[in-house]
């Protein structure tokens, strides 16, 4: 399966080279080639890293910390709560959207393809980047949230004034990896239908990011897609 082969971007396989020569990661690649005789896999392979090649190591200014990928044909594009274009919004992304409609008074988009913000510098990272058809969480615990829980210390380690938005109490746990000396950790509820009215409606985390964005003198995010 020579897609799982880190085909990432220049300056994130600088930072994570060390990872991927990890026995962890070794077995998850194996893991990965052996499901795939089985299995349908989202994302494909070539998407997998779509996080981390949208948006440069150098960029990062925003984490938004997903759990898992979409489980259903042609959802998971490699971007955390984004879809492709044409592709039905799943329920949480409709929330994240009605947010920044009321947040910003900005229209409710079309499209579920986050891709917009990713090149902008918000890191879209999922802790699991992989998942077997219609089962969700089914890829977890084989070695992708060590990498990724890497990945986080790597930002919190080697920037700064990173903003990291932690949606749910799973995103929230990942506190514990980031510098609050140094960076901004903003928390609610997570956006999916069972939480959304318990606080993330209301957060207003994107005009407070954009606010700590321009406090930094960093380009504010347009979050209209």
């Amino acid at each position: 399966m020579e897609n799982i082969n880190p085909e990432i971007e220049q300056s994130w396989k600088v930072v994570l080279l060390k990872e991927f020569n990890k026995d962890y990661f070794i077995k998850l690649k194996q893991f990965l080639l052996d499901e795939k005789k089985h299995h349908s896999i989202y994302p494909k392979g070539k998407d997998i890293f779509n996080a981390f090649n949208y948006t440069s190591f150098d960029r990062v200014k925003v984490v938004i910390l997903g759990q898992d990928p979409y489980h259903g044909m042609g959802q998971a594009h490699g971007l955390s709560f984004s879809v492709p274009d044409g592709v039905k919004q799943p329920p949480s992304l409709k929330n994240i959207f009605k947010e920044i409609a009321s947040d910003l008074n900005l229209p409710l988009p079309e499209t579920g393809n986050l891709s917009p913000w990713a090149t902008q510098g918000v890191l879209l990272l999922n802790a699991t980047l992989s998942v077997r058809v219609k089962q969700a969480g089914s890829h977890q615990k084989k070695g992708w949230e060590e990498f990724t829980d890497s990945v986080i210390q790597n930002i919190s380690q080697k920037k700064e004034g990173v903003i990291f938005l932690l949606w749910g109490r799973f995103a929230q746990d990942k506190a514990e990896l980031i510098d609050k000396n140094k960076h901004h950790i903003l928390t609610a509820p997570h956006p999916s239908p069972f939480s959304v009215y318990r606080g993330f409606f209301g957060c207003k985390h994107f005009s407070k990011t954009n606010k700590l964005l321009a406090e930094q003198g960093l380009k504010e995010i347009d979050w209209k897609i």
